[in-house]
């Protein structure tokens, strides 16, 4: 297991936000975590990452716990994370954005308006090539699409060489085509870089035509975890979506 989640709680208040969440994920793989707003997907990703702690229960990434380090030093140990709203920096080109980005990884300071065009210029281009944007390299980051700005989003979390990939609702706010755009992008990633991913989203059909695995919280329980098909079977979780298309 490249990542296993051991009992996990968190409270906020009087209120369970997450109640004993365990789960596993083997190296390469590409898992969807789905539930209905409020079930405690985003708290779960948020304690992954290092930005909340759990209150009982235990994070072990490649053998080693971390539920209790920043998310900087989690990060280092790689876990990348690309949000539901994109976090750019809309001034600097496309090409600056990911200098940036690998500037930080290799734990560099930079003065983001004096960026040198020959530092980390190959592995900008490359990862800017892999995600599709290399003809808009030169481009204000500001001025692309939302589809772009998500693919943007996805070469920043790459630029840090993750191990293991985390997104927060890849395809939000993106037409049909753009959606398509994006799950081409999310397959391509795991089956040509042999990146586990694990994904929160809506969209049905984006979960069920790419996740090899599905996990299904609801009121902060875990309630399913299996193979999409079994899943979509499964009661419990028909009913959790109870007016949604499962």
């Amino acid at each position: 297991m490249i990542l296993e989640v051991e009992g996990l709680v968190k409270d906020f208040g009087a209120l369970r936000a997450v109640n004993e969440v365990s789960f596993g994920i083997q190296e390469g793989d590409l898992v969807a975590l789905i539930g209905p707003n409020g079930a405690g997907k985003t708290t779960v990703f948020n304690m992954i990452t290092g930005f909340l702690w759990p209150d009982r229960g235990k994070v072990v990434f490649r053998g080693e716990v971390i539920n209790r380090m920043p998310p900087h030093q989690i990060s280092r140990r790689g876990i990348g994370l690309a949000f539901q709203i994109t976090k750019i920096f809309p001034r600097l080109t496309v090409f600056q954005n990911v200098q940036v980005a690998l500037f930080v990884s290799r734990g560099k300071g930079v003065n983001l308006f004096s960026l040198a065009p020959r530092v980390f210029k190959e592995e900008a281009r490359e990862i800017l090539s892999l995600i599709g944007l290399a003809e808009m390299s030169n481009l204000p980051a500001g001025a692309l699409s939302q589809a772009d700005k998500k693919r943007l989003e996805f070469a920043i979390a790459l630029a840090g060489r993750p191990r293991f990939l985390l997104l927060d609702e890849p395809t939000s706010g993106q037409s049909a085509e753009e959606t398509a755009l994006t799950v081409d992008l999310i397959r391509r990633i795991n089956q040509e870089q042999g990146l586990t991913i694990l994904f929160v989203e809506h969209k049905m059909p984006v979960v069920f035509g790419i996740a090899r695995r599905i996990l299904v919280m609801h009121q902060g329980f875990l309630i399913a975890n299996g193979e999409p098909e079994v899943v979509r079977r499964d009661e419990k979780v028909q009913k959790a979506y109870l007016g949604e298309n499962v």
